[in-house]
Order: structure tokens, then sequence, then C-alpha cells
């Protein structure tokens, strides 16, 4: 029987070769579709800061535990741990029998010494006027002048007395110094308190910063730089206030830091562990917008326009965020063209029916 192979062989590579004729000896790629030019921008080299990292802890500004000012039994408890707390707002009462009752003393003591001090000052003016047409002796004025002044001492003293009396009474309201959160509550109602005992400690979340250790070797660029970052996820968070304390620990050689962070600082907590990137220099590094990344699972990339306009979709390796834009570690390079709109690019792509 006859051998055909040969002869397909052949008529196949015939026809092949007449279709690389008729498409100029090139296999023939997709043009890209007309239409207006993508949003777009040139990657470029910038200079950012260099930074050294450490770990840091996070803090409150504002952490207290408040205590008692008067003795008393507690009455009520209104807030618990993990409740916010408004400044001001009154978080425990106590049963303020005593104080109460001293207070209504200490307003009847004001009265008698208003009336004892009106008396005395009638009686002076009285005696002073006799005195001046020879009527009484000196003796007598003096001893006049002396009432009148023991009967202005004691209305100062009532007066005085009143506002401590008042004050005992606003201590059986335990109040917030500030807004914040309650961390611990360390009494029970009908439980009775001291003054000093401690009653309630909580923290305030507005004002946040982290502590952290400047080693030896990085100490005097952090100094002189005074600029350092949060990072918490891909977030980066500039710190408006660098404390470095003047004393190295022993025997690690480090100085202790505090980050402030600005007011409200989001994802983060007192005591969470974050990374801290203090400043020792400037690098150069490829930044672009976050919006023109493409993230999908674990995979980022952008869409790269070549310069005949056409879109390919490429991987890239991103590094940390410098707020509106992401570092590029790997993947592009300085001059090339990527597009601002992720959907539009990705739409052209479809439309001309090219995947690369």
């Amino acid at each position: 029987m006859r051998d055909l192979r040969p002869a397909v062989r052949a008529a196949a590579l015939a026809a092949a070769a007449s279709y690389l004729a008729g498409c100029g000896g090139k296999p023939s790629r997709p043009a890209p579709v007309e239409g207006p030019p993508l949003a777009s921008v040139v990657v470029r080299a910038e200079r950012t800061p260099l930074e050294r990292f450490v770990d840091g802890t996070v803090e409150a500004v504002n952490q207290a535990t408040v205590s008692a000012e008067t003795s008393g039994r507690v009455a009520q408890i209104y807030y618990d741990v993990g409740n916010v707390v408004p400044a001001g707002a009154v978080i425990m009462r106590l049963k303020g029998t005593e104080q109460r009752a001293g207070l209504q003393a200490a307003q009847a003591g004001l009265s008698e010494a208003k009336a004892r001090n009106a008396e005395a000052a009638t009686n002076y003016q009285r005696i002073a006027d006799m005195f001046q047409h020879h009527v009484v002796s000196k003796a007598q004025f003096d001893q006049a002048t002396a009432n009148r002044d023991a009967a202005a001492a004691r209305l100062q003293a009532a007066l005085a007395g009143l506002a401590a009396a008042r004050q005992g009474v606003d201590y059986t309201e335990i109040r917030a110094p500030y807004s914040g959160v309650v961390g611990k509550r360390l009494v029970q109602v009908g439980e009775a308190v001291h003054p000093g005992m401690p009653l309630m400690s909580g923290l305030s979340l507005n004002l946040l910063r982290v502590d952290t250790n400047v080693p030896q070797s990085a100490v005097f660029q952090v100094s002189r730089l005074k600029q350092a970052a949060v990072y918490v996820g891909d977030k980066r968070i500039e710190a408006t206030k660098i404390t470095i304390f003047p004393e190295a620990a022993t025997p690690s050689s480090t100085f202790r830091a505090r980050l402030d962070l600005p007011p409200a600082a989001l994802d983060l907590a007192p005591g969470m562990y974050v990374k801290v990137g203090l400043v020792i220099g400037t690098a150069s590094r490829l930044l672009i917008p976050a919006a023109a990344l493409v993230v999908r699972s674990e995979v980022t990339s952008v869409y790269v326009i070549d310069s005949k306009g056409r879109v390919s979709l490429r991987y890239v390796r991103p590094g940390h965020r410098f707020g509106d834009r992401i570092e590029i570690l790997s993947g592009l390079e300085p001059g090339e063209r990527i597009a601002l709109d992720p959907i539009a690019a990705s739409a052209r792509i479809a439309a001309s029916g090219s995947g690369s």
C-alpha cells in the first residue's frame, strides 16, 4: 500500500507558505481599537524617605485611673468595661448622706454669719457716730470695731465652709476627666470607698502614640530629621512629633522614643504592635497612583500602554504606600506609561481582542 504521509506533509507546508505570503511573511497582530486616549501617567523615579524599620507599641496619650475624693458607699455605676464615656459624664455616684448634711449645716452657718455681720456693722456705725460727738469712750469704739471685723471674718469663713461642703457633695458624683473607653471597673455597687481608693480606669482613643526604641546607629539621623511613620497593613501614618529620650538603655544601647500620631488615627488601638519607619535619609523609588493598581487575590498588576497605544496587563510587586501612591519594587521601569483607569483599560483590551 502506498505511503501518503509525505504528500500530506508537503501539502501542509505549501498551505502555510501561502498563508504567510498573503500576510507579508509575518503572523497578523490585532490592531488597537480606535477610541479616545486612555488617561495615563508616565512612571518616574522620585526621591522619597529612606527608613530604618523597628518595632513599636501603640499606647494612649490620655489614660488614667479615677479615684474617690470623699468617703461613701457606691450607689450607682453608669458605665462598665468597654463603654464609651463622654467627657464630663457622671460614671459613678456615691450615696453622700454625710456630705449633704454637711452642706445643709454650712448653709445654716452662712445665714447666721450674715445676720451677725449685719448686726455688727450697724452697731459699729452707731458707735462711730457717737464717738465723733464724744458721747462714748475710745474703748467702746475699739470694741465695736473689733466686733465688726470679727463678724466679717466669720462671714468669710462661713462662705469658705459652704464652698467646701458643696465640693464634698460634688465629689459624690465621679465624672470622666476626658472622653474615652472604660478599661477596668474596680468597685461594686454597695461597696464602701474612701479618699484615694481607685474606682475606674480608662483611656482615650482620640490621641495615640507609639513607644519604640531607636538603635544607636540611627539615633543621630533620626534626631536631625525628626521624621517617622507607622505602618498598619498597607497604610502609612505620618508621626506628628518625635520625642527621643536622652539616655541610652543598657545593654541594648537603644534610645527610647515616642511618636505622636494624628488625632483619631484609624485601625490602631492601645497595645497593638506596629512597624515603625524611622527616616534616616532619602531614596529613589517608583511611585504610581494607588487607583492604577489591579488587585486580584494575591496578584497585583497594572495596565501598561506602549508607544503605539497598545494596552497590556503586567504583574508588578508593590511596596509601601505613601499617601495615595504605591511604591513599585519590580515589574515597571522609569519612563513607561500606565493607565490610570484600570476598568477603561480592561475594556480597551476586551474590545481589541488582545490579551497581551
